[in-house]
Parts: C-alpha cells; structure tokens; sequence
C-alpha cells in the first residue's frame, strides 16, 4: 500500500471528499486518503484490489465530470470527490433455472431488458467503465442474440454498475452482461445467427396475429 511510504511525510496535496476539505500525500488513492481523513461513510469502504466495485466516486476536475473507482484513482490538488452510493437492487428480474430450452433465450431477452434496442451509441457506458470493457458493443452483441461473445466482452466486468448510471435509456448494461454470462454458462447455446432469425420470425407471426385480430 502506497501508505506505508507515506509515513511521517508532510501531506501535500488538498482536495475535496465528499464535501470536506481532505489534506493527503502525493501517491495515496482517494480511497486511502478518504480513510486517513476519517471521511464519515467511507471509512472501510472497499477491496483496495479494483474488484469489488463499492468505491464508486464521481470526480470533478474544474469542469470536467467523470466517474471511477476511488481505489485505482490517485489523488490531485483542488480536485473534488462525491462517493457514490451503493448500486440499487436491480430493476430487470429473471430466474436463470427458468430457462429449460435454449430456443426462445432471446425473445425472453428482450422481455427482460427491452431497452437494449434502444442504444442511443452516446459511448457514456464506454467512457464510465473504469475496467475499459467496450460496454456500448457488449450490449450490442446480446442485442443481436450473440450472447456467448458479449459475455466475452463483459469479462471484466466487476459490477459496480457505473455504466447503468451513465446509460440515459436505463439499459442496465452491467446486468445485460451478466445475463450473457450466465445464460451461456447455463447451457450450450445455439448459433446466433438462427436465434436471431427465429425471433425475427416470432415477430412476424406475432405482428401478422395482432394484424387479424385487429380487422376481425
């Protein structure tokens, strides 16, 4: 830990955490500085290993606002930190033993996570990962029923959720990773292409069956 280089060394570099004025040695992590300062609520938060995700913190450097993990963030003069708080419960709910045939994994997809479709490719997904996952493809490829390769994508992923913050359509692109990783994991998937063509031919019987019912 950068802190036991620090000892007895004169703190030089001041910031803001969470509102409070924080003196802290050049080479501290924001989170270890926020726990020498006795920051209230942050006092043992985190894994200090980048894998846990809880030390969520949005950074303001003058006009600049990003977002990231306190953990792998080293501190700078003048520049202000809010801690995140804790992800919510997830909004999108499913039962993975639910899933007896793997056929209709993606029109059950779509009813999961509608949103998905509705990817705006703004990039914010891609520029809150403090991983550096390419979120923005991830979602794309299990919106195209690849799930076997957004799982892939999302193997990094260690769910702090940043990325279903930055998302202005709500996708929850962090739970659609995992919905990839664990649907592939559930069992053998079938070729991408044929999902994909038997929901677009779900859909289409689907609009054809509403189009009778609507002229009877």
């Amino acid at each position: 830990m950068s802190t036991s280089t620090n000892e007895g060394k004169q703190p030089d570099v001041t910031l803001t955490i969470n509102g409070l004025a924080v003196k802290a040695n050049e080479g501290m992590t924001l989170v270890e500085a926020a726990w020498h300062a006795g920051v209230p609520r942050v006092t043992s938060v985190g894994c200090m290993e980048g894998v846990c995700g809880s030390c969520r913190v949005m950074l303001r450097r003058g006009k600049e606002v990003t977002v990231d993990l306190a953990c792998q963030t080293f501190v700078e003069n003048d520049i202000e930190v809010v801690f995140l708080p804790p992800a919510s419960a997830p909004r999108h709910h499913y039962e993975i033993d639910d899933f007896k045939d793997g056929w209709d994994i993606h029109a059950r997809f779509h009813d999961i996570f509608p949103e998905a479709s509705r990817c705006r490719h703004c990039h914010g997904c891609d520029n809150a990962c403090p991983k550096g996952i390419t979120v923005e493809n991830g979602v794309a490829l299990a919106d195209a029923g690849r799930y076997r390769e957004a799982g892939e994508a999302f193997f990094e992923c260690i769910m702090c959720e940043l990325c279903d913050v930055a998302c202005p359509e709500l996708i929850a692109p962090a739970h659609v990773g995992l919905f990839s990783r664990r649907i592939t994991a559930h069992f053998h998937l079938r070729p991408p292409n044929l999902i994909h063509r038997l929901e677009e031919l779900r859909q289409e019987r689907q609009g054809a069956t509403l189009k009778e019912s609507d002229e009877e």
